[in-house]
């Protein structure tokens, strides 16, 4: 009966410590009931104290368990707030994962929609560049067809001599057909510096076509040429002999007097005209004067060169006071010195006039006794 009993205390200790570690409140049920057991153990011992010790340890197990039911409740009830807390925390993690998470997706469709527009941008660009690698070889071509057709030949400038004559990128010296520009060599002529210098400016460096006339060379082994800056598609339209020939410019702006030589007279209707363009307009080497300042076509002792001086005509073929000698029956005149020449042609004369004489043209630029 004795084991009995200490098995049911021992139970109910056990109990209500077990209640105290959930509910710490419970411990106050477990020390009346430790009360009410001492108690008791007194009172059968000794017979002695309270004899109702056996109601203390009832009362104090209920205690216990009632503490420990209300602490029970009042954690949940403190602990509620905190669960709710925490589930809303880990809500909001989530939807700060998921918003993360969609935020890195939509970064990886726009690099890849970026990625896509860059690869369809350079492929657009690689079929332009081909497009245009094409029509130029095209137009190379084309050129190429046209230069042949017009005879032209495609040199790079290396040097500039003077204003009407260049020396290209091999070494070959080019005499500007149908121009003359004041000298700048053998001699320093007016605007002779100012023609060269446009020269200079509009051709040394560049490439340029070359077009022969009749004659190859001059006496002096240099080539003669026009000059084309762009591929005519009719080298004798008019408009674009302005707008591409070199020799053109140079007389339309007044750098060079036309000046023509047989048999080298393809363009030369048209130099004369640029030329009394030029002279109308005042234009360069024309503002010096009317005679320009360099021998030409459109000198007034040029122009005099298609009549014989009767004048100077002598019936024996003799002598006479001027100093010439000719006949009545030639068409050329004879001077014996440029003194005597000049007193006619105070400018001197071009080749292709009766009063020239190779003994005259001391410089071999086809022009005697020029000043």
């Amino acid at each position: 009966m004795k084991v009995i009993r200490w098995t049911i205390i021992t139970i109910a200790i056990v109990f209500m410590l077990l209640l105290g570690i959930a509910a710490p409140a419970a411990f106050i049920g477990l020390a009346v009931y430790l009360i009410g057991l001492y108690l008791n153990n007194q009172y059968r011992k000794y017979k002695i104290n309270f004899k109702r010790s056996g109601w203390i340890m009832a009362a104090g197990f209920v205690l216990s368990i009632f503490l420990a039911t209300a602490d029970s409740d009042a954690t949940e009830t403190v602990n509620e707030p905190e669960k709710k807390q925490i589930v809303t925390d880990q809500d909001e993690a989530g939807k700060a994962e998921e918003e993360k998470l969609a935020e890195e997706k939509a970064k990886e469709e726009e690099a890849k929609k970026q990625a896509e527009e860059q690869a369809q941008l350079e492929a657009e660009q690689e079929e332009k560049q081909k497009q245009e690698e094409a029509e130029k070889q095209k137009q190379e071509q084309d050129q190429n067809q046209a230069a042949e057709s017009l005879g032209l030949e495609l040199v790079t400038i290396g040097r500039v001599v003077d204003g009407d004559t260049i020396e290209t990128s091999d070494g070959r010296k080019v005499r500007l057909i149908g121009v003359n520009t004041p000298e700048t060599t053998t001699r320093v002529e007016k605007y002779g510096k100012e023609a060269s210098q446009f020269t200079t400016s509009e051709l040394t460096g560049k490439k340029i076509w070359m077009q022969k006339d009749v004659s190859d060379t001059d006496r002096y082994g240099r080539l003669l040429r026009i000059i084309w800056v762009d591929i005519p598609t009719d080298d004798m339209d008019e408009n674009e002999i302005r707008e591409k020939m070199f020799n053109a410019h140079l007389v339309l702006n007044g750098y060079a007097e036309p000046s023509t030589y047989n048999p080298d007279v393809k363009y030369s209707e048209y130099f004369r005209e640029f030329g009394r363009e030029a002279r109308e307009a005042n234009k360069g080497l024309w503002a010096l004067g009317d005679e320009g300042t360099t021998k030409g076509d459109l000198d007034s002792a040029a122009a005099s060169s298609s009549s014989s001086s009767s004048g100077n005509v002598g019936g024996s073929g003799s002598n006479d006071s001027s100093g010439t000698a000719s006949s009545s029956g030639s068409s050329t005149e004879s001077y014996q010195n440029c003194t005597e020449l000049r007193k006619v042609y105070p400018s001197g004369v071009p080749s292709t006039h009766p009063a020239y004489d190779s003994k005259h043209d001391r410089d071999k630029d086809n022009y005697a006794c020029e000043r």
